[in-house]
């Protein structure tokens, strides 16, 4: 049991949240900028999620009254729009996730502000909705992104990995609520196999990488937790794999007390009992640094 618990809508023992992150080809087009037109095979790998997975996880989602969360890049909003309109139409929460999958810790303020910018227009124009939640591709967010996603009026984040539980973090211009992601719940490491884009990770069997996540959901139930798993389309929107999902899912509910719900959803509840005392995050106030840090040398270095 851990010291400090968010008291859970219901009394229930954790909170969790199924999302799916829709990168489509947006990131091959970006680590290829010259050639993607011409890895067909891994393109085709991609647009499985949008063409195939997606409709297959939507599916799934009805069958068990579950609204979720999907972080879509806005390049992919535009280029999968009918992908976009039933996942919408169905109740989902649409978060942002960058515009072509840009890290924007490899730029520089003002062009992180404009592509920040630039894919909120996308998602209110596609949604109706202004994005209310965050997650940075591939994690990569930068000194900066705090005070952006501030001044754009966010309410949360699902980039960092500083607990196991929601926390806030904070600049002198406020705070969000985090929801923090991990690698030990996110679907590349077991699954995700491609040369050209230099990520070849050894393929697990469904029946052996959602031990994994199960685990996971075990430790946040008996600690009255948050899980969050962090998958993809292309990747977990599989046949076999989804089977494991839909298993894994049966499992929660049995085992029950567990409150499933979209990532704004459970951003709204911690924010409102943080504000009513109930519950008292940590804050860490970004960014850690400002500046390199000054490595010391050995003194004997060069003799």
């Amino acid at each position: 049991m851990i010291d400090n618990p968010v008291p859970w809508p219901n009394g229930a023992r954790c909170a969790a949240a199924f999302t799916f992150d829709m990168d489509a080809d947006s990131l091959l087009h970006l680590s290829h900028p010259n050639d993607s037109y011409r890895l067909i095979a891994t393109t085709s790998e991609l647009q499985y999620g949008p063409l195939v997975g997606v409709p297959r996880i939507l599916d799934l989602y009805q069958r068990y009254d579950l609204k979720q969360t999907f972080y879509i890049p806005a390049w992919c909003i535009e280029q999968y729009p009918d992908t976009v309109d039933a996942i919408v139409k169905a109740g989902h929460e649409v978060g942002h996730h960058g515009y072509l999958h840009e890290h924007p810790n490899e730029r520089p303020r003002d062009e992180e502000k404009y592509w920040l910018q630039r894919s909120i227009e996308v998602i209110e124009r596609h949604t109706g909705k202004r994005p209310r939640g965050y997650r940075a591709p591939l994690y990569k967010f930068s000194e900066n992104t705090l005070d952006l996603l501030l001044e754009e009026g966010f309410a949360y984040d699902a980039s960092l990995m500083g607990d196991d539980d929601p926390y806030l973090i904070g600049s002198d211009k406020g705070d969000l609520v985090e929801l923090p992601s991990y690698w030990g719940v996110d679907d590349w490491p077991p699954y995700v196999h491609m040369s050209d884009i230099d990520f070849e990770m050894p393929i697990k069997a469904p029946s052996e990488a959602i031990i994994a996540f199960r685990d996971e959901f075990d430790a946040a139930w008996e600690n009255n937790g948050l899980w969050v798993a962090i998958w993809h389309p292309f990747v977990t929107g599989r046949r076999a794999r989804l089977r494991a999902v839909e298993g894994l899912l049966k499992y929660m509910l049995e085992k029950g007390d567990v409150w499933i719900a979209s990532m704004e959803e459970i951003a709204a509840h911690v924010r409102t009992v943080t504000e009513s005392g109930e519950y008292k995050p940590r804050v860490d106030q970004l960014p850690y640094y400002s500046k390199p840090i000054e490595v010391p040398v050995y003194p004997g270095a060069g003799k």
